[in-house]
Order: C-alpha cells, then structure tokens, then sequence
C-alpha cells in the first residue's frame, strides 16, 4: 500500500500510467467489451464499476489539454432503447479535470471505438454493467510548477 493511492488501482495499472506519455489512451472497458482480444496491455479490475476506479486514476492521470476532447464513449447504436444515465456520473468525475471544456467527451460510433481501443496504450477490464460504459481517455502532461 502506498499513501494517497486508492486501493482500488492495481499495481500494474499504475505502473502502466507511469510509462504512458502524452497522447497515449486508456481504455476503461466494461463487462462486455472484448478486452482481451482487443489490448496490447491488459489489466483486470474485474471487481469494479468504472466511476470508482474512473475518480481514483483522474487522480494521478492528467487529461490531454491540446485536443477539444481527451475522452471519448461509445456512442449508443442507432435504434438501440437503452439509455446511459452512467455517462452523466463520467461528466461529474471528468469535467473538474478536463481544463474548463464545456464537453470533454466526444462520441464514436461502436466499431470506431473498437478500432481505437486497438491502439491504446491499455485497456482495463472492469466489472461495470451498465450498457455503452465503455470510456477512452486521453493522457496529457503535467506542467512544471515553479
């Protein structure tokens, strides 16, 4: 255990997040993402909901702040009923941390996600059930204080 680090981060995720630089992504995957035919680097978090484990790694994680929007969902598939209250809690826990943008996020259409959760640095495969939970996040740098 270290202090000031949630215990719900695991240490390969945290050793992960050290060796990302910026621009590199990470993939928080719900329960029925196909992580681990998708990442280059997979790391199991199957016991917990994203919004937990989203609020303790924007903790330690910096948000790009050169691109409009450094977080990216799965936008819902045309005809599909199913509504996403989840991704109201994502705005509440990234909104403090994306720079003052009205909407950090942008959506992508399911298969486009997929494509783009190829090439991120990691994915995370999570316990979350809610539907369309799925959450692309952009690394950016921290800036040197004087």
């Amino acid at each position: 255990m270290l202090k000031g680090i949630s215990p719900l981060i695991p240490p390969e995720l945290l050793k992960i997040m050290m060796e990302m630089g910026h621009g590199d992504e990470l993939v928080l995957a719900d329960a029925n993402f196909p992580a681990a035919s998708h990442a280059q680097r997979l790391v199991r978090c199957d016991g917990h909901p994203i919004p937990e484990l989203l609020e303790a790694v924007l903790r330690l994680y910096p948000l790009d702040t050169y691109v409009e929007q450094p977080a990216a969902l799965m936008a819902v598939v045309p005809g599909d009923p199913v509504e996403t209250p989840i991704w109201n809690r994502y705005r509440e826990l990234v909104q403090p941390h994306a720079g003052g943008r009205a909407d950090p996020f942008e959506q992508m259409e399911r298969f486009a996600f997929y494509e783009r959760a190829k090439r991120a640095y990691a994915i995370v495969a999570t316990g979350e059930r809610a539907q369309y939970a799925n959450l692309i996040l952009k690394k950016g740098v921290i800036v040197r204080e004087n």
